[in-house]
């Protein structure tokens, strides 16, 4: 079992979301709805913007809900679409079938929400929980704690962050490092 180390993780996860949630929605602002189609020329599997402003709300609060009261959104008869990742499936859906936002407005929307549930989610647990209860994923067999695992999604969500920003360099928009970083 591996466990937390001792740290402050309510202060630390506090100040992650506030961050990350705030350099997303300043990210999405770059976006005109007329834009939403747009992805990658070249490779394959790639997401519209469309469908990446509607997947980065869901990175971190939904995931932390999932952690802390596993609740993931889906029935508990729901059987899964593929095998999990530990009988050698993915859990990756391919890019043709993601939902797609029909506005910069309705992404921005989802992502207070998202924000919203991840602070409620915070809230809900303590210090202690966060450093000790082990908390597994749908999609791998570790056994850390639920602050890690809530700290894994804020990374979930500044990956996806980091995404917009290329997508955004990508079509032409003059976005340098500090807007990666918020500044």
């Amino acid at each position: 079992m591996v466990k937390g180390i001792g740290m402050n993780w309510k202060t630390l996860l506090a100040e992650s979301f506030h961050y990350n949630y705030a350099v997303a929605d300043k990210l999405m602002d770059l976006v005109n709805d007329s834009e939403l189609n747009w992805k990658p020329a070249t490779g394959s599997n790639w997401m519209t913007v469309g469908q990446l402003l509607y997947h980065i709300p869901e990175a971190c609060g939904m995931c932390c809900k999932g952690f802390v009261t596993g609740d993931w959104g889906m029935p508990s008869d729901t059987p899964p679409s593929v095998p999990p990742a530990s009988e050698g499936g993915s859990m990756m859906p391919t890019a043709e079938s993601m939902r797609a936002v029909k506005s910069v407005a309705e992404a921005k929307e989802r992502l207070a929400a998202d924000k919203a549930v991840a602070f409620e989610m915070l809230n809900s647990v303590s210090e202690e929980e966060l450093d000790t209860r082990i908390a597994k994923a749908p999609w791998d067999n570790m056994n850390f704690c639920l602050g890690r695992r809530m700290l894994e999604m804020v990374s979930h969500l500044q990956q996806h962050k980091g995404q917009l920003f290329y997508y955004l360099k990508l079509m032409g928009k003059d976005v340098n490092t500090m807007n990666l970083w918020g500044s």
